[in-house]
């Protein structure tokens, strides 16, 4: 999946908190900032882990604030790991 969060997601430990997510629910992948101020992620895993994972994005930690979230299919890349970028 393609995952862009739009809001307050920058200077507030969103990607480490994603990171750690994707951890919890076996996610591989990647999160990095966006010039636009948004948080970008990309995440393969067992379908009902990316499901969990994507529900947790548009939350996030307590003290970002997700305004809107735009998720998408994309093809299985074989990400390794969970890293940040």
């Amino acid at each position: 999946m393609r995952i862009t969060v739009y809001g307050k997601v920058q200077g507030v430990g969103f990607r480490y908190h994603t990171r750690k997510a994707a951890q919890c629910f076996g996610i591989n992948g990647f999160v990095k900032n966006q010039v636009s101020g948004a948080v970008y992620a990309e995440a393969e895993g067992d379908q009902m882990a990316v499901d969990l994972f994507c529900e947790w994005c548009k939350k996030g930690p307590d003290w970002a604030r997700v305004d809107r979230i735009s998720i998408c299919e994309a093809g299985v890349k074989e990400y390794s790991a969970f890293e940040i970028r």
